[in-house]
């Protein structure tokens, strides 16, 4: 890949009920989901971190794969997602990313926990670290790891999102 080549970055915002989310994408999957409080100068400072060449151009005709589903996960209608990912990290990043994305639907795990899983036990702020760089919240389900006395701890998206997010998936309607 000519790295030099600018690369468009697609985007669209989502709004949906209350859900109000900035959604992004490249040729090669969707790479950004930022949170109602969050907006576009907050994807074009992750752009700026993640690209060294690219420019952002909203367009929802070509987010529409990618708003769709994360409309039916909202509606709970779906329980995962099929979408391409082009997920921008350092490798133990995408690694933490990897085994944050095998947590199934409706069930959290701890910090201390998911670094077990990646045979990093002592690794736990680490995992923390990696997981408040989640670039797609909800997509890459970040929401679902908590604290290990079982309390909701960060989130990018902020409590109240991760809160809501998982009162959705505990609700039982995903099919």
């Amino acid at each position: 890949m000519d790295i030099s080549k600018e690369q468009i970055i697609h985007w669209a915002y989502l709004a949906d009920g209350s859900w109000r989310l900035v959604v992004a994408a490249t040729e090669r999957g969707l790479c950004y989901v930022g949170s109602q409080e969050q907006d576009v100068s907050e994807l074009a400072n992750w752009a700026q971190r993640k690209f060294k060449n690219y420019r952002l151009e909203q367009n929802e005709e070509i987010l529409q794969p990618y708003l769709q589903q994360l409309k039916e996960y909202l509606w709970g209608q779906r329980v995962s997602f099929t979408v391409p990912l082009d997920l921008r990290g350092t490798p133990f990043q995408l690694a933490v990313w990897t085994v944050m994305n095998d947590i199934p639907y409706g069930q959290t795990v701890s910090y201390q926990e998911l670094a077990q899983r990646l045979l990093k036990p002592t690794a736990i702020r680490a995992v923390g670290s990696a997981i408040g760089k989640n670039p797609a919240l909800i997509i890459a389900p970040c929401h679902r790891i908590i604290g290990k006395s079982g309390r909701l701890t960060g989130y990018r998206g902020g409590i109240e999102m991760k809160e809501a997010l998982l009162r959705l998936e505990r609700s039982g309607s995903g099919t």
